[in-house]
């Protein structure tokens, strides 16, 4: 090669590298001299740990080109939440369109962090595909709850209420009440039904004649009638219960029906009337509390067993024996 011929070569080597670069842009580029180009901004450029980020994206393209969004996104310390994909519109610059897009991602770590430069790649849906990427961003992320020397702040204790003793007042009272009442109710229980108390007044008729004329009484009524069974066995209860406060004097009608048959006992009534009366009270007592509805032949013969238990307990006087003939004759 002569001197002459050296400066020609370098300058054929120059011009055929600069229509090797104007193929490869106008290879890239499309019928209509569209490059397309991504852009990436941050909304902030510090966020808190956890805190969401948003990066706003922007794909200009040509309009035969469709943007293919990848399915997962590899960000390096930055953990990828949500791809939110806007609508594609003209660009405002020349010719072609603009796809928007908001990736929203959060870090876990704390300092400068870097989301890593990723790529979107853009196809025509046969054979034409472009692949542009983005640039990386730089975000810091620090913490909650940092004092001024950067030391993290120590986990403060529960608070302590304050206890305002006039509010309590009331509610001590009302347990001490409660206490106090429910000590009083244990040994009226314990001692048994009325043991302290005077025996009921003496009857100024016999009980159990009283007691009769009442069966009677409410036999003739219309209460049956008229359907009304509940008011029937609490007036048939409250008979033979008056009875049983007079023929015994326990106050019968004051007690619950196992306090009756417990005084009944000590009244020195045997196990087999004790037995019956139980059974007779507690039959009215399930009509007056657990509204059983017996029909009118039971309510009949309730009252049937009402009036046998009287007649069975009445009290009968012993007889007087009369003078005989020798005591008679004694002056």
């Amino acid at each position: 090669m002569t001197r002459g011929s050296a400066p020609r070569a370098w300058r054929t080597a120059v011009v055929g590298a600069g229509l090797a670069l104007s193929g490869l842009a106008a290879a890239v580029e499309d019928g209509r001299g569209q490059t397309p180009r991504v852009t990436i901004e941050a909304d902030t450029t510090e966020i808190h740990v956890g805190d969401p980020l948003a990066l706003r994206l922007s794909v200009e393209h040509p309009a035969d080109l469709t943007v293919r969004w990848p399915d997962s996104l590899p960000l390096g310390p930055f953990e990828a939440l949500v791809l939110e994909v806007g609508e594609a519109a003209p660009a405002a610059e020349g010719a072609g369109v603009r796809t928007p897009a908001v990736l929203r991602v959060t870090a876990f770590e704390l300092g400068e962090l870097e989301v890593p430069s990723f790529d979107i790649e853009l196809s025509d849906g046969a054979e034409r595909s472009v692949t542009v990427s983005t640039d990386p961003v730089v975000i810091g992320v620090t913490t909650v709850g940092l004092d001024e020397g950067e030391d993290i702040r120590d986990v403060k204790g529960p608070r302590a209420i304050a206890l305002d003793w006039l509010l309590l007042w009331p509610w001590i009272l009302l347990a001490l009440g409660l206490a106090g009442l429910g000590y009083w109710w244990f040994r009226r229980r314990r001692a048994g039904p009325d043991i302290d108390r005077a025996a009921p007044p003496e009857p100024e008729r016999p009980p159990h004649e009283v007691a009769l004329e009442a069966l009677d009484l409410l036999a003739a009524s219309p209460l049956l009638e008229r359907g009304e069974i509940k008011r029937y066995h609490i007036a048939m209860s409250r008979i033979i219960r008056a009875y049983l406060e007079g023929r015994y004097r326990i106050w019968a009608l004051e007690m619950i029906t196992p306090d009756v048959i417990s005084s009944l006992g000590r009244a020195g009534v045997d196990p087999a009337t004790r037995t019956d009366f139980q059974r007779f009270l507690e039959a009215c007592d399930l009509v007056k509390f657990a509204r059983q509805r017996p029909d009118a032949g039971t309510c009949r013969r309730s009252l049937a067993d009402a009036r046998e238990l009287v007649e069975r307990t009445k009290f009968v006087p012993a007889p007087v024996a009369e003078p005989g003939p020798a005591e008679a004759a004694v002056p």
